[in-house]
């Protein structure tokens, strides 16, 4: 076979995505197969299953290795859960024990919206939504909880029964304009009481001991006024969650033991260090050691991590991936982390703002054999790694994508919602050629080449202190700028990714601006501004370039038969648009220019026009997918010797979403309830 067509044939098994983010809702082709990768369906959510191929070929010390750290993960799982919301443990636990010991009428409409309501809430590792923050809304009343807490002897009242029927704490993420957003997040990063001006003002007075190596303040703390003084309650062994830490601990022992090489076995015992101490430079000695530690078959990632549930960027959630490489599809597309500096070198950057030195950016193609925390249920499907601007820059990063996970997607079904919202025939047409071959390059360059480039000027702070709450989105922004401007490019052929640039660029345009500026609203309730960062981020972007390319009519808005869509007339006046936004969308970030990023995103991102959304959700009607999904996880299984020792590990499905939800209740609660 031609390697061009190796290369495509690949890219159609593969997609990236920098963020947990089903990035269009529209269309997924499905691909005959015997294992059933659909669970159930239910409200808004499809869940899915994944398979673990390539196990079998694992050494056993691998398999435990495979094993220990998926163990780990799991033990810090109820941490996501009361990083989420103060009440939600406590809530979770009592409508768990409704669920297995009711006895009454389980065919009535109300225990069918329970059981509705436990799953979304399971899903979402709380009771606000996994995407939109909203408060969940619970289809029955308070009256009915109350009749099934008498009936299974189950306890829950106080502010934490009240809070599923009020509208306190109505957000866990308030991204809004000229608001406390801090006051009014439910997360649980903040105490009481805390605010916005307190959270600036506590980080400001802090000082790294190498301003060039600034250290990650707030990354792994809870941040409490005691007698009017503001304190931090870190996540460390013998502190906040240290119950749960120290089982996460007890497994990457076990972890450290079996490691493949020096190199993975010290970074693990770094991160065992970071847990137990809490020390900042230690997260940074850990991160440096992981970035480097690229050999071997198995690795992860684990810790707390993302700041996207902070309303200010601080704090991080715990997250847990654990993934075997696919050395062979990872080969296939080392080309792209390869010619770093080159699409660093032509990008449209003002020279101040390139990298002269693009290093250690490495790419693989993974397969997950496990994960917690805010990688699931609803997962990633890529991910780029550390987040600290400096040792992107002196060490670089790792790039992967989810292979296994991507398969699933690919394997689910298909949403049919494409044909309602294209255009015409031509865009249908390349759409269907190309379209899963654009968006999987698209954001493979939006994860290996979009995160690595660029730099701070300097003096500039890190984005969480200079562009604030908008910080998140101006970077996922800025990386997709970078994949969409790369997209129309005669490189990509030159490097043999694609056979006809032209037309796999034409694609990406017509689905990214099709996407951004319609198909992404049938996630929002009509009325709602757009809050998720990814989605905030497609819209600015897809709107500032339709603004300002009215003119030249390179983005047409047509109303035919009481229908809207937007047609691209000027592909290659596109591409000089989007070349021009991500010069400037740098250099908000180079510079910490809060007053420009603020323009960008409320003036383009968050406001949706009204009539175009009710017509989204009119039109989305007839279609019965859901527009987001998650995983079970596979279980790994062990079989053990008289002395106690592993000799086998077989890897299993699970019986079901809900038991699967109930086992690790059961399993990995190691947290009190304190409130």
């Amino acid at each position: 076979m031609k390697l061009k067509s190796i290369f495509k044939l690949f890219l159609l098994a593969l997609i990236i995505v920098a963020c947990k983010d089903d990035a269009k809702p529209e269309v997924t082709e499905k691909t005959e197969t015997e294992f059933s990768y659909n669970v159930e369906q239910f409200a808004d959510i499809k869940i899915l299953r994944y398979q673990i191929p390539g196990w079998e070929n694992l050494s056993l010390k691998e398999q435990k290795l495979v094993y220990y750290l998926v163990e780990a993960g799991l033990a810090g799982r109820d941490i996501m859960w009361d990083q989420n919301y103060r009440h939600n443990l406590k809530i979770r636990r009592a409508l768990e024990s409704i669920y297995t010991n009711y006895e009454g009428d389980k065919n009535s409409a109300d225990w069918k919206a329970f059981e509705v309501y436990l799953k979304r809430v399971w899903f979402s590792n709380g009771i606000h939504h996994h995407y939109s923050n909203d408060k969940l809304k619970p289809g029955f009343s308070k009256d009915y909880l109350n009749d099934l807490l008498l009936a299974t002897n189950t306890k829950l009242d106080g502010e934490a029964f009240d809070v599923i029927f009020n509208d306190k704490d109505a957000k866990k993420v308030n991204q809004a304009k000229g608001v406390d957003n801090v006051a009014l997040s439910a997360v649980n990063f903040y105490g009481p009481n805390v605010t916005n001006a307190d959270v600036e003002k506590f980080y400001a007075a802090k000082t790294s001991p190498n301003p060039d190596r600034p250290l990650s303040f707030g990354i792994n703390s809870q941040l409490v006024k005691e007698d009017g003084e503001l304190k931090e309650r870190v996540y460390k062994s013998g502190g906040l969650y240290g119950s749960a830490i120290d089982e996460v601990v007890k497994w990457l022992e076990k972890a450290q033991g079996v490691a493949e090489n020096k190199a993975q076995g010290d970074a693990i015992g770094l991160l065992i260090q970071y847990y137990k101490t809490g020390d900042l430079q230690t997260w940074d000695d850990y991160n440096v050691a992981w970035t480097a530690a690229t050999d071997g078959n198995v690795d992860y990632i684990n810790s707390f991590i993302e700041v996207y549930n902070d309303p200010l960027g601080y704090t991080g959630s715990y997250e847990t991936i654990v993934q075997i490489n696919d050395f062979d599809m990872s080969k296939k597309m080392a080309v792209l982390s390869e010619n770093a500096q080159w699409f660093e070198d032509n990008s449209p950057l003002m020279e101040e703002h390139k990298k002269d030195s693009v290093v250690g950016v490495t790419y693989k193609v993974v397969t997950v054999a496990g994960e917690a925390g805010d990688a699931s249920p609803s997962t990633p499907i890529g991910v780029n790694l550390p987040n600290a601007n400096w040792i992107r820059k002196e060490v670089g990063s790792k790039s992967v994508s989810l292979g296994n996970i991507i398969n699933a997607y690919n394997n689910a079904g298909s949403s049919g919602r494409l044909k309602e919202f294209v255009h015409d025939d031509q865009e249908l047409k390349l759409e269907e050629e190309y379209g899963q071959l654009a968006d999987k390059l698209h954001t493979a360059l939006h994860e290996v080449i979009g995160h690595a480039s660029g730099q701070l000027n300097p003096g500039v702070g890190e984005t969480k202190e200079t562009l604030k709450n908008y910080a998140s989105t101006l970077e996922e922004g800025r990386a997709d700028l970078v994949g969409l401007y790369y997209l129309y490019d005669s490189k990509l052929q030159e490097l043999g990714l694609v056979e006809d640039w032209k037309k796999v660029g034409m694609a990406a345009y017509d689905g990214y601006i099709r996407n951004g500026l319609m198909t992404q609203l049938i996630r929002l309730n009509l009325g709602d501004d757009v809050e998720e960062a990814h989605m905030r981020n497609r819209q600015w972007v897809s709107a500032w370039a339709y603004e300002k390319g009215m003119e030249d009519n390179v983005i047409e808005k047509v109303t035919r038969d009481g229908k809207t869509y937007y047609n691209i007339n000027d592909y290659d006046k596109l591409h000089e648009l989007f070349g021009q936004l991500l010069k400037e969308t740098q250099r908000i970030k180079s510079e910490g220019d809060y007053e420009a990023v603020e323009a960008l995103v409320e003036g383009y991102g968050v406001k949706v026009e009204q009539a175009i959304h009710a017509e989204v959700l009119e039109r989305n009607k007839q279609f019965t997918s859901a527009p987001y999904s998650g995983f079970v996880n596979p279980v790994l299984v062990t079989e053990m010797n008289d002395a106690g020792e592993i000799t086998a590990i077989k890897v299993t499905q699970p019986e079901g979403y809900s038991k699967q939800m109930l086992t690790y209740s059961k399993k990995y609660s190691h947290l009190p309830l304190v409130n």
